[in-house]
């Protein structure tokens, strides 16, 4: 199951899930992108998110507004739908309206084959950046090692060139995949300090010593965090 978390009362960008993109609200074209991939729900603090849903036949429900992330939302909509701990549960971003359905599948891929192991709490995904792109710290990077095992995820530039130009940046897209019990697992996990620090939420499952499982994806999509970036959509949009 595909469940899309949309927050109303985003601090960064209020109201950002129902940005106009073509005439259709950003968080149901992104559940339109990934509708063909397996059955859709859009986890909301709000009635009005319920409501345009509504109107366009994508299911929806409700849940706190107290959420400190998007998996905790996510949580709590599966264990409302009544999830057993082996379905397969994808949390994709609801402002990521572009996204193509291979990388949402590539991921499913990899939360099916990592569903035995108690290490990898989390499965996620990266694509390959500029040096220019990988400055914004609105992309995250993560770095990871030889089995693409992630060592770790920042807002700021890693790693960092100290003698020599780097060009091979990982840019992480928020795009995670769980088994229902690893994703009961992650949020009975005290949030961590670093998750606070950088605003990150799969920080807490590295501090707390689990695994969280990468592959590289081609993508030409993007996440808007930004009025900048939501003109870059709409232009996107009528390419």
């Amino acid at each position: 199951m595909i469940i899309i978390p949309a927050r109303i009362g985003s601090s960064r960008f209020p109201n950002k899930v129902l940005a106009d993109i073509g005439g259709v609200p950003m968080v149901v074209r992104t559940a339109m992108s990934v509708a063909s991939v397996d059955d859709v729900v859009i986890a909301t603090d709000s009635q009005e998110v319920i409501d345009i849903a509504k109107t366009h036949e994508i299911k929806a429900v409700m849940t706190q507004s107290s959420h400190q992330s998007g998996t905790d939302r996510i949580y709590e909509a599966a264990t409302k739908l009544g999830l057993k701990e082996s379905d397969v549960v994808i949390n994709v971003q609801g402002d990521e309206p572009f996204i193509e359905t291979e990388v949402v599948q590539r991921i499913h891929a990899l939360t099916l084959s990592n569903a035995t192991n108690e290490k990898v709490l989390m499965n996620s995904c990266y694509k390959y950046i500029t040096n220019p792109e990988a400055d914004d710290p609105n992309i995250v990077k993560v770095v990871t090692d030889e089995n693409d095992i992630a060592l770790y995820f920042s807002r700021s530039k890693i790693p960092h060139p100290r003698d020599h130009h780097f060009d091979n940046y990982k840019g992480h897209l928020g795009i995670y995949g769980f088994t229902f019990k690893a994703l009961q697992t992650f949020c009975q996990l005290p949030a961590a300090p670093l998750e606070h620090i950088e605003k990150l939420e799969q920080l807490r499952a590295l501090a707390h010593g689990y695994e969280v499982a990468m592959v590289e994806v081609e993508t030409e999509s993007f996440g808007i965090d930004t009025p900048e970036e939501l003109e870059r959509a709409i232009k996107y949009h009528k390419l």
